[in-house]
């Protein structure tokens, strides 16, 4: 069984029940931590609907919120979440401002790219 992420007439995602459940818990633990809705509709028929202008403000805002910390622990459970979130941005055509980069972040830019590029090529849709 499998849900289907979609834009318009378009199936962007469309992951096993199982990585799509994953998927939406972290969408809304990173909603909440963040403040801001994802963009992402309710599952409803193992469908549902992304709004493009919502959720490329929370992309925008979960890289803003990446970006102003590099506690390790937080790095290592939210950027698998934000490289899928990325990806999937990139599936739809949905253009990601990112934050200026600030001197002492390290890596974690390239890092998030390259993950996010290796994502995209397994998202089927």
């Amino acid at each position: 069984m499998s849900q289907y992420y979609d834009m318009g007439d378009r199936t962007l995602w469309n992951p096993s029940q199982g990585v799509s459940l994953l998927f939406a818990a972290q969408v809304a633990a990173h909603e909440a931590a963040v403040g801001l809705p994802s963009g992402i509709g309710p599952m409803e028929s193992d469908e549902c609907r992304i709004d493009p202008v919502a959720f490329a403000a929370f992309a925008g805002a979960l890289l803003t919120w990446r970006s102003r910390s590099l506690h390790p622990v937080r790095a290592a459970l939210s950027d698998g979440f934000l490289a899928a979130v990325l990806a999937l941005a990139e599936r739809g055509g949905i253009e990601v401002e990112w934050p200026p980069a600030a001197a002492a972040e390290g890596g974690w830019r390239a890092e998030l790219r390259q993950k996010a590029r290796e994502l995209h090529r397994h998202m089927t849709g």
